[in-house]
């Protein structure tokens, strides 16, 4: 595989090449993924050593591999969420106790929805499911909540927040609004449906583009929209997915541990591990004494437990990693 850094590498599946130029899109992803040094071979060469002596890796992944997907993250330098604008997460708490803050959330979300939907894996998340596929990868732990490794084809695959979204392969792939009173579930295409019939002629164009399927709607968008509620006994309703103040769910936290044991070595992709659900797992492996890599472009919270740091493209590098 030829990359425009000058570095040729071959790889063993030539369907698999032919699938990473199909499915990767490049809307949007200059404008979300922040600037980075040129690749470096000696780097390169280290990480693929870093592969080659890894027999049970653990990947673990974050936003950063999404935003050449087209999805901005929050926290990359110039081009994230809290660099561009002044917005913050909606907060759980907040999401519970303020009517207006649900009327805010669901109003964005039903117009991000299709757009976020939509989303395709880039190369990043096709090497990995490719890695999975060879044997390489032991499990794939993922901060996102795009459906993104799924659709890549990841089973060895825990979605550490949930999902936002799944693609229909089976009546099990299907992404849920959970009712927060009586646990009624609700697939989110199905309220997608729900909310056009409540909301028949209202209409909102999006100001922009935020993380995890949100966008920007001003006030007076918003004000007239009107928010679905459970349709067994009219309860809230919530994606079922951890939003920033919740936490995750024990059992889950409890099995990626034990993965993180059986692991021989931990790999980060596009995460600056600054959030405690995901840095707790390489305080794990630290003292599991596991050799740690991160690959993120700019510092992360881990950068001084790591053995190996390199601030590339994920879509870039990944690929030219071969597994064996």
């Amino acid at each position: 595989m030829r990359m425009s850094s000058g570095l040729t590498f071959k790889s063993t599946k030539g369907s698999w090449i032919r699938n990473l130029r199909r499915q990767c899109s490049c809307r949007s992803v200059e404008f979300f993924v922040p600037s980075s040094p040129p690749l470096d071979p000696e780097k390169v060469k280290e990480l693929q050593r870093f592969i080659s002596l890894s027999k049970k890796l653990l990947v673990m992944t974050g936003a950063g591999i999404s935003t050449e997907s087209g999805i901005p993250d929050y926290r990359s330098e110039k081009v994230g969420l809290y660099a561009r604008t002044d917005q913050k997460p909606i907060q759980h708490g907040d999401f519970v106790r303020s009517a207006p803050i649900r009327q805010q959330y669901w109003a964005r979300n039903f117009v991000g929805w299709p757009r976020f939907s939509s989303h395709q894996p880039n190369p990043a998340h096709w090497a990995l499911s490719n890695w999975e596929k060879l044997g390489k990868l032991h499990w794939l732990v993922t901060q996102n909540v795009d459906a993104l490794h799924t659709k890549a084809g990841s089973q060895r695959l825990t979605e550490l927040h949930g999902c936002m979204h799944r693609c229909r392969k089976s009546s099990l792939n299907v992404a849920m609004v959970l009712c927060l009173n009586c646990g009624e579930q609700t697939p989110r295409g199905v309220l997608q449906e729900r909310i056009k019939l409540l909301n028949p002629t209202w209409n909102a164009e999006a100001q922009g583009l935020a993380p995890d399927g949100d966008v920007f709607l001003s006030k007076e968008q918003v004000q007239s929209f009107q928010v679905p509620s459970c349709v067994r006994c009219g309860g809230l309703l919530k994606p079922d997915v951890v939003f920033f103040g919740d936490t995750v769910n024990p059992d889950k936290v409890n099995f990626v541990h034990r993965r993180v044991k059986e692991a021989d070595s931990l790999l980060v992709v596009g995460s600056s591990l600054q959030v405690y659900s995901g840095y707790r797992f390489i305080l794990t492996a630290r003292e599991k004494k596991l050799p740690i890599a991160i690959l993120n472009i700019g510092p992360t919270r881990s950068d001084d437990l790591a053995c190996l740091k390199l601030n590339s493209r994920c879509g870039e590098l990944l690929p030219l990693i071969d597994p064996y």
